[in-house]
């Protein structure tokens, strides 16, 4: 197990599995881990859940400060409500969560971050209860205009460790200053603060025209680190889309060499 020496909830971690991995969090007595929806996976006796207004941090106090919070996750394209989990019993206890589909979970150390870090707004899997999840705005014309999955990106904010899920295959690169890196908007998981972002025309009438890799590009200048997926939610989504049977009778051709051809064979379209 890996400590968590944070100034929030203070918990260890064990992530598990390859492909499809899930991550294991032991609390002590009072401690709390927040996640959202749709992400636990089991619990020992004495953990409790509880729903809460928005992200639960430390610094959103009173009801306009809990409706704040609630409203950026909105932008964010979330939920109001986030799922708190705290053990309470005597002796240390253990909650888990699964990654939403093939990936890698990602444990991003915000004391070692300077206390923020931007991540896509699909990508935060659970946190160290008194994390901020919040909305990062951009003052960028091009990122607002063109930005698509890149635009609207979740802050996390805190000293203690939040973890967040890439799809298929991780990169974790490490920019100097002034060290530029082209990315796939839709690729990219998260960076450091220090990275300054921002979104790129691709340009040339061939690639716009049938190049197939949208128009646009983010444009990632270090210093700082950046966490990068080969399998955006989005692409895996879309492939299976374009994978599945057309029209709404059952498919019998599927995985046939006849296709369609064997449905009217079969006798089984009438006119």
């Amino acid at each position: 197990m890996q400590p968590m020496n944070t100034g929030n909830h203070v918990v260890d971690y064990e992530i598990f599995g390859e492909e499809m991995q899930y991550v294991s969090v032991e609390l002590d007595p009072n401690e709390g881990v927040i996640a959202e929806a749709g992400s636990f996976m089991m619990m020992d006796p004495d953990i409790r859940m509880e729903t809460i207004f928005g992200d639960g941090s430390k610094k959103d106090t009173g009801v306009l400060g809990k409706i704040f919070s609630a409203g950026k996750r909105v932008l964010t394209g979330e939920g109001l409500f986030m799922t708190a989990f705290y053990n309470g019993g005597q002796g240390k206890k253990k909650v888990s969560f699964a990654s939403p589909y093939p990936g890698k979970i990602v444990p991003i150390d915000l004391k070692e971050k300077g206390g923020r870090f931007i991540c896509q707004k699909d990508a935060f899997l659970c946190a160290a209860k008194g994390v901020s999840v919040g909305i990062e705005f951009s003052r960028r014309l091009g990122r607002g205009l063109f930005g698509g999955e890149g635009f609207i990106m979740q802050k996390l904010e805190g000293d203690g460790m939040a973890f967040v899920h890439a799809g298929g295959t991780l990169a974790r690169r490490t920019l100097q200053a002034g060290e530029v890196l082209r990315v796939d908007t839709g690729c990219i998981v998260g960076f450091s603060q220090t990275v300054d972002y921002d979104i790129e025309f691709v340009g040339g009438i061939k690639n716009t025209l049938f190049g197939g890799e949208g128009l646009f590009f983010a444009t990632l200048r270090g210093p700082g680190t950046v966490y990068i997926q080969s399998l955006p939610f989005s692409r895996l989504a879309g492939r299976v889309l374009a994978a599945a049977p057309k029209g709404g009778g059952k498919d019998k051709g599927e995985g046939s060499i006849l296709g369609g051809l064997g449905d009217l064979l079969d006798g089984d379209n009438r006119f």
